[in-house]
């Protein structure tokens, strides 16, 4: 999938793109920091805007 948008992002672009694992980042959408949509119970894209929210603070 390509990117939808400025906001969101597939679990594997942020992979590329941020060199955050997907286990981290599946971690923080089950822990409510990161939204995402779901399709049959598996996350397929995620906020980008969350995601940089909570990277920032972890290199703060």
């Amino acid at each position: 999938m390509s990117m939808l948008g400025d906001s969101w992002c597939t679990v594997e672009e942020v992979e590329s793109k941020f060199g955050v694992s997907k286990d981290l980042v599946l971690e923080w959408v089950r822990e409510g920091i990161v939204r995402s949509e779901e399709q049959d119970g598996t996350v397929i894209r995620v906020n980008i805007d969350d995601l940089e929210l909570k990277i920032e603070e972890d290199l703060g």
